[in-house]
């Protein structure tokens, strides 16, 4: 059996840089998705696994998911130059856009159409979200806790927050730290 090809990386920080960008400019309002698209299925630079691993510590640490995730890509390839290369292109631009953005909305706000765009927008990025968490599902074959009861915390977590309205921090330490101790039991328990 032949060992696997080996997956394609970016030839440089500057290509990290380019790639964070487009995909920053993309993916405005809803990064998540494309990041996955983009990484994964079309540059290849790291597999569904790995997206889905790294996209877990992204979340656990302060700050948006998706710059921590550059920040973990850049440093894997180039380590403090590519994560600064890729942190620059996730928010270099979209910064510049917002700061323009912020400038005419001053001036448009008394207009329905921007109000109903603005809204319009909300609802793709939700869905785009959704549709990602939706494919990421597939990874959850090799997960300690198993598919049933991932999607049980899962469903627990938008319950708490979504529905009750419980603050997040509170949620993600209270059922996050019960789903690490029962994963924790699941590996402790597997047969060797």
């Amino acid at each position: 059996m032949k060992p696997p090809a080996p997956r394609p990386a970016p030839r440089s920080c500057g290509e990290l840089f380019t790639a964070f960008t487009r995909l920053a400019l993309h993916g405005f309002g809803g990064v998540l998705p494309v990041a996955q698209h983009e990484l994964v299925e079309r540059l290849g630079w790291v597999g569904r696994d790995e997206f889905l691993a790294m996209l877990s510590v992204a979340q656990v640490l302060p700050g948006p998911n998706v710059v921590n995730l550059a920040l973990m890509i850049g440093d894997r390839f180039f380590g403090w130059r590519g994560a600064l290369a890729a942190v620059a292109g996730m928010l270099l631009a979209p910064a510049l856009l917002v700061l323009l953005l912020a400038a005419l909305a001053a001036r448009a706000r008394e207009y329905s159409v921007v109000a109903g765009a603005l809204r319009g927008m909300a609802i793709v990025a939700a869905g785009l979200v959704a549709s990602t968490a939706i494919r990421l599902t597939t990874a959850l074959r090799g997960n300690a806790l198993g598919r049933p009861l991932a999607a049980a915390f899962g469903v627990l977590t938008l319950v708490a927050v979504g529905v009750l309205h419980w603050p997040l921090v509170g949620v993600a330490l209270g059922l996050g730290s019960v789903a690490v101790g029962a994963a924790w039991l699941r590996v402790r328990r597997a047969p060797r």
